[in-house]
């Protein structure tokens, strides 16, 4: 368990450097498929730029438990430039976030191409991409299983996508989603979709 973003960089270095990766949490229900199909359509355009995308959960309350992404500028349909990320704010601070509308939560969904994501590991946490590296290089290879070397891996430093990357780059992108989502993060979450 290293976190998100050395996780991600064993995908992007198994992956061909064109390829598009579509990341997401395991534990979320996403319950309008097509909507959030049409939103991997939206951003999919910026991303074969080189821009790294993620998708803004549209907000139904002000949750404290969730970090939220604020929308900047359009730079195309349906797709915002990151203005900034913050993170799980107090009650009063998310009351304001859902007050003034550029705000959606962070899901923690993205999808980029695996030669952008490694070239902003570089520019910003290039101690995980070295680490990812070598555990690649001393790992092995069953068919087409990989094992990434344990102990190269585990000499990474822990952090997240968010920390490591989307905070830091400059070109990544938000698209605005309303798909039906939950992180499923409790069981009154639990209950509560299979109650639906």
């Amino acid at each position: 368990g290293r976190n998100t973003a050395p996780a991600i960089a064993l995908a992007a270095l198994a992956a061909p450097p064109d390829a598009v990766l579509l990341v997401m949490p395991s534990d979320h229900v996403i319950r309008d498929v097509p909507a959030f199909h049409a939103a991997i359509a939206a951003a999919l355009p910026m991303v074969e730029k080189g821009w790294l995308a993620t998708f803004g959960i549209a907000p139904d309350g002000p949750e404290t438990g969730y970090g939220y992404i604020c929308a900047g500028e359009a730079i195309a349909p349906g797709v915002f430039r990151v203005e900034r990320f913050v993170e799980k704010p107090d009650r009063a601070t998310a009351e304001r976030y859902i007050a003034d509308g550029c705000y959606a939560w962070n899901g923690g969904i993205f999808l980029l191409r695996a030669d952008a994501y490694l070239a902003a590991l570089e520019a910003h946490a290039p101690a995980i991409l070295a680490a990812a590296r070598e555990a690649m290089a001393r790992g092995r290879r069953e068919g087409g299983r990989i094992h990434p070397d344990a102990a190269a891996f585990a000499a990474s430093p822990a952090d997240s996508i968010d920390y490591a990357v989307m905070e830091k780059a400059g070109k990544v992108a938000m698209v605005p989603v309303d798909i039906g989502w939950s992180d499923v993060g409790s069981w009154d979450a639990l209950h509560g979709l299979s109650a639906g």
